[in-house]
C-alpha cells in the first residue's frame, strides 16, 4: 500500500523520506553486525553518531513541514548526509568499509535538486572525506602493498565516479528542469492565449449584438429630430448615439488591425501628444503629468492597440487614485539600451494582492478580474515589450512597460 506520490513530494520531502530510510538501515546493520554476526565494531560509539543524526532529522522535518525549502537548506541538509556518512564510515573501518561508495548517494542527490555551483561543493565535500578515510586508515588495513594499491584504486574508482554523477547526471538534470520549465511556460501561454481569443470572441458577439440595435436608435433619432427638432431631450440624445457608433467604428477598425497584423513605429512625442489628449478628453479631473527624458524622435513599434492598452493602465490608475482620494498621475519616459520605458505611478493604496500574476491571467479580486491589465499585456508583448507592476517604496503603485526601439 503506498501512503504518499513521490511526484507530488517538494524535494525536501523526498530528501527527509530517503534519509529516513537511510537511517533503519544504518541503524538494522549495525545491531546486525554486532549481536548476529558477532563483530567487533564501536558500538556505542556509532549508536551515538545515529542518535544525532535522528535528533538532526526530526529537528530539519519539524522546521520545514510548513516551510518552503530554499536551494540553500537543501544544500546544508545534503552536505549533513555527507557528514554523518563520513562520521560512520570513521568508526566502522573507514575507506575499507564495503559502503563507503554510498557517499555517492548526496552527490546524485545534489545533482538532481541543486544548481551547478552548490553540486560542485557537495561533490569536493564527498572526495574531501573519502580522502581523510583512505589518508587515516588503520596500519592493519595497508600490511600488504597489493592492499594499498586496492584501495587506492577504490579512492580513484569513486573520484571518476564523482566526475561522471556531477559532470553528466547534473547536465542531464538541468536539461529535464528546464525543459520541464519551458513546457510549464507553454502551457500558460496556451492557457492565457485561449483566454484571449474567448473575450475577443465575447467581445465581437457583443458588439455585432449591439449594432442592430444602435442602427434602430439612430433610424428613430434621424425620425424624432425631424418632427421635433427643438425637443432638448431629443437633442441630448445625439451625442450619445455619435459616441456609441464611434466606439462601435473604431473597434472594428481594431478588429481588423489585429487581424492582418497591421504593426508600424510611431515617435515618442506623437505617442504622447495622442495621450494626453486621450486623457484630457476622457478623464479630464486627472491631474496628469508627463516627465520625459527620453528623446522625443526615438520611434517604438505601434499598432492600432498600443494607445488603448496604454490608457488601460491609466485608467486602473485613476481608479486607484479616487479610492485614496487623489487625483495625481504620473507618466515617465526614459530611454534604455534598445528600448523605451514608461512608468506610470498612481497614488492610490498599492497593489495588494495578486502582484505576480497580474497580466498573466486572470484574476478574480474585489476590483474586478484584471482583464483590463491581461489584454495590455499581451499587447505590449505582441510589440516585443513587456509590463511589470510593483508598489512604490513611498506611496500608490507603478506601471512599466518596456517596448523596443526601432532603428530608424
Amino acid at each position: 500500500m503506498i501512503f504518499f506520490d513521490l511526484k507530488t513530494l517538494s524535494v525536501i520531502e523526498r530528501v527527509f523520506i530517503l534519509r529516513t530510510l537511510a537511517i533503519v538501515i544504518q541503524l538494522a546493520t549495525v545491531l546486525s553486525v554486532y549481536f548476529v554476526m558477532s563483530l567487533q565494531i564501536a558500538l556505542q560509539p556509532l549508536l551515538m553518531i545515529i542518535v544525532v543524526e535522528i535528533a538532526f532529522h526530526s529537528l530539519s522535518v519539524v522546521i520545514f513541514r510548513r516551510r518552503k525549502a530554499s536551494h540553500g537548506a537543501i544544500f546544508c541538509q545534503v552536505l549533513a548526509d555527507v557528514f554523518f556518512l563520513a562520521v560512520l564510515m570513521s568508526y566502522s573501518g573507514g575507506a575499507t568499509n564495503a559502503f563507503v561508495s554510498l557517499l555517492l548517494l548526496p552527490i546524485v542527490i545534489a545533482a538532481v535538486s541543486l544548481p551547478a555551483r552548490l553540486l560542485s561543493i557537495v561533490s569536493l565535500a564527498s572526495v574531501f572525506s573519502y580522502s581523510v578515510l583512505l589518508w587515516y586508515m588503520p596500519n592493519h588495513a595497508m600490511h600488504q602493498m597489493d592492499m594499498k594499491n586496492h584501495f587506492i584504486g577504490m579512492w580513484a574508482n569513486f573520484l571518476l565516479s564523482v566526475i561522471v554523477v556531477t559532470f553528466v547526471v547534473g547536465a542531464m538534470a538541468r536539461v529535464i528542469i528546464n525543459r520541464e520549465r519551458s513546457l510549464a511556460q507553454q502551457r500558460e501561454e496556451q492557457l492565457r492565449s485561449e483566454q484571449l481569443l474567448a473575450l475577443g470572441v465575447a467581445s465581437a458577439q457583443v458588439t455585432h449584438q449591439l449594432a442592430t440595435p444602435l442602427s434602430n436608435l439612430q433610424l428613430l433619432f434621424d425620425e424624432l429630430i425631424e418632427d421635433y427638432p427643438d425637443d432638448e431631450a431629443i437633442q441630448a440624445m445625439r451625442i450619445p448615439l455619435e459616441q456609441c457608433s464611434n466606439q462601435l467604428g473604431y473597434f472594428r477598425t481594431l478588429a481588423t488591425s489585429i487581424r492582418e497584423n497591421n504593426q508600424q513605429s510611431i515617435r515618442i512625442d506623437e505617442l504622447l501628444d495622442l495621450l494626453t489628449d486621450a486623457v484630457s478628453l476622457q478623464f479630464p479631473q486627472c491631474q496628469f503629468e508627463v516627465i520625459s527624458t527620453a528623446t522625443l524622435l526615438t520611434e517604438v513599434a505601434s499598432d492600432a492597440m498600443l494607445l488603448p492598452a496604454l490608457l488601460n493602465l491609466i485608467q486602473n490608475g485613476i481608479k486607484s487614485n479616487q479610492l485614496n482620494h487623489h487625483n495625481k498621475l504620473t507618466f515617465t519616459v526614459s530611454l534604455q539600451r534598445n528600448s523605451v520605458q514608461f512608468q506610470i505611478r498612481d497614488f492610490g493604496l498599492g497593489i495588494k494582492q495578486h502582484q505576480d500574476l497580474l497580466g498573466e491571467k486572470l484574476v478574480k479580486s474585489d476590483s474586478g478580474l484584471g482583464m483590463a491589465i491581461l489584454l495590455s499585456n499581451s499587447t505590449f508583448e505582441r510589440l516585443g515589450g513587456q509590463l511589470k507592476l510593483f508598489n512604490h517604496s513611498k506611496q500608490g503603485a507603478i506601471a512599466q512597460v518596456t517596448l523596443p526601439t526601432i532603428e530608424i
